[in-house]
């Protein structure tokens, strides 16, 4: 093996250097943000750039008045994933394994939907779901939020189940085994990676939708923590330590989740590069 090279070791020292730097500057305002959380009293211009003691009459404060919107985003955002991957899961394998006559094209009009904007969809949706009777409903902002994730999950779990052995498939059926049972006990199971990775991003788009919460309710019954914050700095403007604090307990279920599901999301995104 060859020695390093001062300059080689240079390179590497000025690119750990220029990461750090990158990294510091994209956590900063998380930072600023739990800072001033365990600053309850101080002025958003007053904050110490280090908090001199651990307040945590902030957060006290942001749970009893968020906390039942935390609860309904966790409601929606597992709901629409379970919806998501309902949908998504069995017609990814369709595309994937039945040549279906035009699935290219099918799969190209899937990431054509992701660039319609958001407003459009809801202001459509609206007028449905009035007929329906779904505004002001869970189900009904479950059903929105799993649109946000379909497309995506389908895209990524077809790449995915492409690459699985056609022997596989062809060995359970002749062991007896019928399309659906297939899907189950074989196809689903070698998919984990792929599945909780679109999992994962439909909870993503979901916890953080504002647009179907703010157009899809049209009362305080579905609430869920985007559209409280939202309308949390208004009424508490001047308390931003409970602002902050809201902010905060609104990042923990996303950080722990892509926390737990990091190493599935990184064999889920490229399982389907190599076939």
């Amino acid at each position: 093996m060859a020695a390093h090279t001062p300059a080689a070791s240079r390179r590497r020292w000025g690119s750990t250097v220029a990461g750090v730097l990158v990294l510091g500057v994209m956590l900063f305002p998380l930072y600023w943000m739990l800072n001033t959380a365990l600053q309850p009293d101080s002025g958003l211009l007053q904050v110490d750039p280090v908090p001199g003691s651990l307040d945590l009459s902030g957060f006290s404060k942001a749970i009893g008045d968020q906390g039942g919107h935390l609860l309904t985003s966790l409601l929606v955002s597992f709901g629409a994933v379970a919806i998501c991957l309902a949908v998504s899961a069995p017609a990814a394998y369709g595309l994937a394994r039945f040549g279906l006559r035009g699935s290219r094209t099918i799969v190209f009009g899937t990431l054509i939907t992701q660039m319609v904007p958001g407003i459009v969809i809801a202001n459509a949706l609206y007028n449905s779901y009035v007929d329906l009777g779904l505004v002001n409903s869970y189900f009904g902002l479950m059903l929105a939020d799993a649109s946000l994730g379909i497309p995506f999950s389908i895209v990524l779990m077809r790449s995915f189940m492409v690459s699985i052995p056609g022997e596989v498939i062809e060995a359970a059926e002749i062991d007896g085994a019928g399309p659906v049972r297939v899907f189950l006990r074989v196809v689903l199971p070698m998919s984990r990676n792929s599945l909780i990775t679109s999992g994962l991003f439909a909870f993503l788009f979901s916890w953080s939708d504002f647009m179907f919460a703010l157009t899809l309710n049209t009362t305080d019954d579905v609430k869920p923590i985007t559209l409280g914050i939202y309308q949390y700095i208004g009424a508490h403007v001047g308390d931003w330590g409970a602002v902050m604090a809201a902010s905060v307990l609104s990042a923990v279920p996303a950080a722990v989740l892509l926390v737990l599901a990091q190493r599935y999301i990184a064999a889920g995104i490229t399982g389907g590069s190599v076939k």
